[in-house]
């Protein structure tokens, strides 16, 4: 059960690929917040770096790491297992894990398809229904599926990647329906470029693409709007558009 401090509602949040780029200005926004956080990523020595530099900044929050790369199905449950000794309930998921391999249909090596599926699509999928026991306990829940404009559009080189993100995007709108009754909301968040560390050496000028920020703090401005209303669908890009 969340807990409540005067009006301000403290919620236990989920945040997959936590570590970097816009999972983490998604847990740096939600510890503002003052949520507890549980954050899963492949590489414990980043989880273990930014869990440290989280609690100095906010030391009244609670911190849990994971180390799991939930493209692999068998590490999912293990996931689980482990939000369940950490939280009574789940207010917040948000499923940003992926990977971004660029390629043509027509070029691309066999398996790389499988490789974005299980890592874009799968990832989601399996963890949602893993945690929704936990959810379900949440009088309050919010998914967030971190989708991409490449769900709406496909563009060259995108290959696998966007019918990855096509995938996610179905999967979201599936979720929505589903989960009306129950007053969990579930939002497709569609992003454009945005600054991360994989845009390092690239020949362009860094405020040609959003920040990470940006996208972190349009998600949880979403979660402060009232219990009839749900934003189903954020779809971001740069001003002056897509590269």
């Amino acid at each position: 059960m969340y807990k409540r401090y005067k009006d301000t509602i403290f919620m236990n949040v989920l945040i997959t690929g936590g570590s970097k780029g816009i999972g983490a200005a998604i847990a740096i926004e939600m510890a503002k917040a003052g949520h507890d956080l549980f954050l899963v990523a492949r590489n414990e020595t980043d989880l273990i770096a930014f869990k440290e530099h989280l609690l100095n900044q906010f030391p009244n929050i609670r911190v849990s790491i994971f180390a799991a790369d939930l493209s692999e199905k068998n590490q999912i449950a293990k996931v689980a297992d482990q939000i369940n000794s950490c939280f009574d309930t789940l207010d917040v998921l948000v499923n940003n894990a992926g990977v971004f391999i660029p390629g043509l249909v027509t070029e691309e090596e066999d398996g790389q398809l499988e490789k974005m599926m299980n890592a874009n699509l799968y990832s989601a999928y399996y963890l949602t229904k893993a945690v929704l026991p936990l959810i379900y306990k949440s009088n309050r829940a919010f998914i967030f599926n971190m989708c991409s404009v490449a769900s709406l559009l496909a563009y060259p080189n995108g290959g696998s990647y966007s019918i990855s993100k096509f995938a996610l995007l179905g999967l979201s709108k599936a979720l929505r329906e589903e989960l009306k009754p129950k007053n969990i909301k579930v939002t497709s968040v569609m992003p454009g470029a945005t600054w991360s560390n994989s845009w390092k050496g690239v020949d362009l000028p860094k405020e040609r693409l959003m920040a990470a920020e940006d996208v972190a703090k349009t998600i949880v401005h979403t979660m402060s709007l009232s219990d009839a209303a749900v934003v189903e669908e954020i779809i971001m890009r740069p001003q002056l558009g897509d590269l």
